[in-house]
């Protein structure tokens, strides 16, 4: 599924208007600060939790080695701040 269609299944299961759906996928899931719900609490360190679903948390993965598979030669990563998502046993559940 695609954001366009979960804005289009989301206005047929919830009563909402295009423009309505439209506006509420983008207030949970924009990316450009200060739009998105998800994306600003994890910027801010919080941990976003859907009861049943799942839990988003942003965390540091530490710095490693790799070795670059044309050359062969070792190169450091830096410390990066990623996304984690563990599912809730609802969807866990679900999925089995």
């Amino acid at each position: 599924m695609n954001r366009h269609e979960m804005i289009v299944r989301l206005a047929e299961l919830a009563g909402l208007s295009l423009p309505e759906a439209r506006r509420a996928v983008r207030a949970l899931f924009s990316v450009a600060e200060g739009e998105g719900l998800i994306a600003d609490a994890l910027d801010q360190g919080e941990r976003v939790v859907v009861t049943g679903f799942g839990t988003f948390q942003a965390r540091w993965r530490g710095p490693r080695l790799f070795r670059d598979p044309g050359s062969g030669r070792l190169s450091r990563l830096e410390p990066v701040r990623v996304v984690r998502f563990r599912p809730g046993a609802g969807l866990r559940e679900r999925l089995r």
